[in-house]
């Protein structure tokens, strides 16, 4: 099923789709433009499963440890976290306000006989016709939003009781302009000039705010280092650039 309602909402920025719709044919491209996102997608996922197995009672090291998990991937451009997750077995829905984003995952998906319901459609739109998910992935999407705290409580209005959101971001510190903007942009080029705004990066507790308002509960922290001499990333207590939080919403909520 499909869905391609874009419209009434409010955490849209056009410009950034835009951008993103351009570099579209890129993302399966692994020396692309998205190089630092399919350099850093060993490190998100075996964070995501791991958080998901303990938060659910799972095996990680089973051959399907997300089975039967319904999981949103919002903002899930060409399918780089969709795809991985499903050979987990969760049962993947990627959303996206770029279209071309979406043509680009589901015909790489149907190329690897991956089955993802992918969604040309807003979180607003997913909010209003009253969707729910077990687990809900806002990952490194919220810095390109137009109203980052209202996107974030509906976001986390999509997770349903018992259920889990993990948000990815980066730090609005001295040290993600310096790495983050300078270093990846203009220095290495790792990503085009202009794909960030730092004005646009959010502290944690900025991050935090809206999902506790929204009725999550954060239970986890933690920051995301890149070692350029071993050229890759992990998990670290450093949050000063890329972090991710994990939260969940109470059953009796």
């Amino acid at each position: 099923m499909t869905n391609d309602n874009t419209k009434k909402t409010t955490s849209v920025d056009e410009a950034e789709i835009a951008k993103f719709t351009a570099l579209a044919d890129a993302w399966w491209d692994p020396k692309g433009e998205f190089r630092p996102l399919h350099k850093f997608n060993p490190t998100r996922i075996g964070y995501i499963r791991d958080f998901l197995c303990d938060h659910f009672g799972r095996t990680a090291s089973a051959e399907l440890p997300l089975s039967r998990l319904r999981i949103l991937d919002i903002g899930c451009g060409g399918g780089l976290l969709c795809e991985p997750l499903a050979r987990l077995g969760a049962a993947m829905t990627g959303a996206d306000a770029g279209l071309e984003n979406i043509d680009i995952a589901r015909l790489h998906a149907a190329q690897g006989e991956l089955v993802i319901d992918y969604r040309h459609v807003t979180a607003e739109a997913l909010k209003e016709a009253g969707e729910a998910f077990d687990v809900v992935l806002n990952m490194e999407v919220v810095e390109h939003v137009a109203e980052p705290s209202a996107f974030l409580k509906t976001t986390a209005g999509l997770v349903a009781p018992g259920g889990v959101m993990i948000a990815a971001t980066i730090n609005r510190t001295a040290k993600s302009y310096a790495l983050a903007i300078v270093g990846a942009e203009y220095v290495l080029g790792w990503v085009p000039r202009g794909t960030h705004d730092w004005n646009k990066f959010l502290k944690p507790e900025e991050l935090e705010q809206p999902m506790i308002e929204a009725g999550l509960e954060i239970t986890d922290r933690t920051g995301v280092t890149f070692n350029p001499v071993t050229d890759r990333w992990s998990l670290s207590s450093d949050m000063a650039v890329n972090y991710m939080i994990g939260a969940v919403r109470p059953v009796s909520d």
